[in-house]
């Protein structure tokens, strides 16, 4: 239990962890290219918006749309707006690697200008003009190229900038980002397995100290119940049996099997339980162990029925399964409808790999909620698994749970469902 609970553990961090990473890794990578795309169309709009150049960036970061004209010095200094792209410099458009692509109203190439890139002949921006003209999108990406278009007086303006640069840098700084990532994921998994058995120490050792009192308080309760009981019997011995005595001995046998359980589920639960692993026909194991209850369902009006496939072989505990396969019997004959049926089977799965065992009992009304909580310790839900008229029902609440244990010992699967108005155990052995 306190390797499945460590495993538990690492495996929940480790989920975590990875979903923390993705989120960051994608974060990081989703603004890095949300910049870099917003760079780019920057760029296509002070293209378009001089007319398919780049302007002139003074050193202070001022633009001019025009150069500068001396010869008259008596004229004022054509005036000076801040350049709004920031960024960019006087050495962006010698950078910058573009074609333009105009178009007259009709959406005819009026005219291409090829000048600023060495890749693209004048007959293939045609075609990128005519790509896009006929997508009727405004902007996007074509091939190695992003671009956007703009309107003029004379029709259409395409500016097409070459992004290659700008795709190989999002491309390595995904692939770093996510090296990064794993390499730092794989740590931190290694710390978390390091350093897990600390971080479950507390829980650990309040679950030893259960185990210890369980134990102890086991045996201490052994001695007065023994006394009790012999008390019983030399009362019975001077005087009739009375109501009284009979209810005595009847809570001390409940109160012994309470114990028996309690001390049984302890050692299940303990990280090595000492079972006796050999290989045994588990068809005659169970048809011996849930043949007993066929009398036991017809006192009470209900119907045994036993399907155990032959000749079936399992490596496992022989008298652990007899006790599983005792305590899912039982409890089908407890909780089954007045007059209802039970069904114990043992088949081979559909996967082939598995040995199934499964208790089925008739149950019209049943238990409502995560049906899981049927196999903790002291659960018991009477108010709706209990239908037989006037019956009352037995057990301590923690049979399933020793059930539960066994299976796991057995490194194998134990669940409930409801369907079809039947409540259906089935234990899958590995």
């Amino acid at each position: 239990m306190i390797k499945r609970l460590q495993r538990k553990f690492v495996v929940i961090a480790a989920v975590c962890l990875l979903i923390v990473e993705f989120a960051i890794i994608g974060g990081i990578n989703g603004v890095n290219i949300y910049q870099t795309n917003k760079n780019a169309d920057d760029l296509l709009n002070i293209i378009i918006e001089n007319d398919g150049r780049f302007p002139e960036f003074d050193p202070k970061g001022m633009k001019h749309d025009k150069p500068q004209d001396n010869s008259d010095s008596a004229s004022p200094p054509e005036s000076k707006k801040p350049d709004k792209h920031r960024g960019f410099n006087e050495e962006t458009k010698y950078q910058t690697r573009y074609f333009v692509v105009y178009a007259d109203s009709n959406g005819e190439i009026t005219k291409v200008d090829t000048g600023h890139v060495a890749a693209v002949s004048s007959s293939q921006a045609i075609e990128y003009g005519k790509s896009v003209l006929d997508s009727g999108k405004t902007s996007g990406t074509s091939g190695n190229y992003r671009y956007k278009t703009g309107d003029t007086d004379k029709g259409k303006i395409i500016v097409f900038m070459d992004c290659r640069s700008d795709s190989a840098t999002k491309n390595r700084f995904l692939l770093v980002s996510c090296a990064i990532g794993a390499a730092g994921y794989i740590l931190v998994c290694l710390l978390i397995i390091i350093f897990s058995k600390r971080a479950i120490r507390p829980v650990v050792e309040s679950f030893e100290k259960q185990k210890q009192f369980i134990t102890d308080a086991g045996h201490e309760i052994k001695t007065p119940l023994a006394i009790i009981s012999a008390n019983t019997e030399v009362l019975e011995m001077v005087s009739e049996p009375n109501e009284w005595t009979v209810s005595i001995k009847n809570q001390i046998t409940r109160l012994n099997g309470l114990l028996k359980e309690l001390l049984s589920l302890a050692k299940m639960e303990e990280e090595k339980p000492a079972l006796t692993m050999a290989d045994f026909n588990i068809s005659d194991a169970v048809y011996d162990a849930a043949s007993p209850f066929t009398t036991l369902a017809e006192t009470k009006g209900k119907k045994l029925t036993i399907d155990v496939a032959n000749g079936l072989s399992y490596h496992g505990d022989e008298g652990a399964i007899r006790q599983l396969v005792s305590i899912l019997t039982e409890n089908a004959v407890k909780y089954a409808d007045e007059d209802g049926e039970i069904i114990v089977k043992l088949f081979t799965s559909h996967n082939g790999k598995e040995t199934d065992l499964e208790a089925s009992n008739t149950c019209k009304e049943p238990p409502q909620g995560d049906l899981t909580k049927l196999f903790d310790r002291f659960y018991r839900d009477d108010s709706s698994r209990s239908r037989s008229k006037g019956e009352k029902k037995g057990g301590y609440g923690i049979g399933l749970s020793i059930a539960q244990a066994i299976v796991r010992s057995h490194k194998s699967k134990i669940s409930c469902k409801a369907e079809n108005g039947m409540m259906i155990f089935t234990a899958q052995l590995k």
